[in-house]
């Protein structure tokens, strides 16, 4: 069932990209674009979403626990750090440069565009170098101590 349901929810929220235009990098890229032909499109989707969000979190932490889950998984590390800075740097220069956000184009891959499909295959050979830099960087600590 719980799998069901998260099934439902992604195919949901691939729908609301869809039918918003923001699997469009055009869009996003217009937004962006403040010095020229700027399009408010994304910041209506944003403002939907934040007031869609705000609620959903206000009903869901309400409860004692979730409904398919024994407890509540929320981050607790609230440093900002270089790996917080460079990661959101890396991904507000990509968004920018590509127009693509991972949410959006992994909703566009049905449409087999292939500027799409190199972005997503870009992203996740980016997710792996992430991982093996990560896994050096504690090798090499776990050296040092």
């Amino acid at each position: 069932m719980k799998l069901v349901l998260v099934l439902m929810s992604g195919v949901m929220f691939g729908l609301g990209l869809s039918m918003s235009g923001m699997i469009n990098p055009t869009i996003v890229l217009g937004f962006l674009d403040v010095a020229g032909e700027w399009n408010p499109a994304l910041m209506f989707v944003m403002v939907g979403a934040l007031l869609m969000t705000t609620i959903g979190y206000r009903l869901v932490f309400s409860r004692q626990k979730p409904m398919f889950d024994d407890a509540f998984h929320v981050p607790t590390n609230k440093q900002v750090d270089i790996r917080l800075i460079s990661g959101a740097a890396m991904f507000g220069i990509g968004w920018g440069m590509s127009g693509y956000c991972p949410g959006p184009a992994i909703s566009g891959l049905v449409f087999f565009q292939q500027e799409t499909l190199l972005f997503v295959f870009c992203m996740f050979v980016g997710f792996q170098l992430s991982h093996m830099l990560k896994r050096k960087a504690l090798l090499t600590k776990q050296q040092v101590n």
